[in-house]
């Protein structure tokens, strides 16, 4: 009877055990079993897979949360670098712009500076040709004045000598006044003047501008290398973010799957020990039949003999289908 037991609890286990090929120190001995010790083993067994179960979990969850913080993290700074980016790009195309501004100031002002040139060898040209061919030139008549009004601040002279050199100095600034009116009236003089004049201005504004479009360009230059260094600086932590964030998923991937296998354990220590304990009820309940049959058969062979018989023996017979 025990045997068939045994041999009965090992067909029951023949469908777990070869998915459960980690633990060797389930033995089913051949010849006896101690049922209760077995279930207590089993129970135990559960009990730790389902503490491994509950730790694996809670480690899993914990570094999900590690995981969702440098991720988090992560893309925080990824904002930050694509924010200084733009902000670099914009910096790049002013300062492009003004770049285009510095080389258009620039060919402006040298195309001034040419005209400015050109308008002032007219303007000598013109002065040359209103001048008296022969004598001295004005710039000449006026260095002599220079030199004679020196000569009198400088040195203590006769009345008569002072009269001939203030004299002197006279005649030279009449003849100077005359060329320089005749030279000041002339229509062409005027007007030469006047756009050597507005050259002149219009190259200084183009000057200027060249001066002022290149200093503010090279300060969005260094605007923008700073933002695209600050960018690289916080690319590197977003990197060093993500590769935290990478190994927390990992391990908690790892948690997750200890987890997952400590659970499929619980079940399979579960339904291992549902059916040992059905086989357990069933063997018990044969055993209780047998010796009800057993007990029964002596009472009746007692009751042949003319034996006298209790109620709870009669109703063992009845209970054995033997009255």
């Amino acid at each position: 009877m025990l045997r068939f037991f045994v041999l009965s609890i090992r067909k029951a286990y023949k469908e777990f055990l070869y998915r459960i090929p980690k633990y060797p120190d389930i033995i089913i001995l051949d010849s006896v079993i101690d049922m209760t010790e077995l279930l207590e083993e089993l129970e135990e067994k559960r009990e730790s897979a389902n503490s491994r179960a509950e730790k694996f979990k809670i480690l899993r969850d914990r570094k999900n949360l590690e995981a969702k913080k440098w991720l988090q993290k992560r893309d925080k700074l990824n904002a930050d670098v694509r924010e200084l980016i733009d902000k670099g790009n914009e910096l790049k195309e002013e300062r492009n712009q003004l770049n285009e501004g510095v080389h258009e100031a620039k060919k402006l002002r040298n195309e001034m500076n040419k005209k400015v040139k050109e308008i002032s060898r007219k303007l000598r040209d013109k002065k040359k040709e209103l001048l008296p061919k022969n004598g001295p030139s004005l710039d000449s008549l006026e260095r002599d004045i220079r030199r004679l009004e020196y000569q009198q601040m400088t040195n203590v002279l006769k009345p008569d000598k002072e009269k001939e050199l203030v004299d002197k100095i006279s005649n030279l600034q009449n003849q100077v006044d005359e060329r320089k009116r005749k030279i000041d009236e002339n229509e062409d003089i005027i007007r030469l003047s006047s756009e050597l004049e507005k050259a002149k201005e219009e190259a200084e504004k183009n000057h200027n501008l060249v001066s002022e479009r290149a200093d503010l360009a090279q300060v969005k230059h260094d605007e923008m290398l700073e933002n695209f260094n600050k960018a690289e600086d916080i690319r590197s932590e977003a990197d060093k973010s993500h590769e935290k964030f990478i190994d927390s998923k990992v391990k908690a991937d790892d948690y997750h799957h200890q987890h997952i296998q400590a659970v499929h354990d619980v079940q399979d220590y579960s339904k291992i020990l549902w059916g040992l304990k059905k086989k357990k009820r069933t063997a018990k309940k044969r055993k209780d039949e047998q010796d009800t049959i057993q007990k029964a058969e002596e009472l009746y062979e007692q009751f042949k003999k003319g034996e006298k018989l209790g109620t709870e023996d009669i109703m063992t017979l009845q209970k054995a289908g033997l009255l």
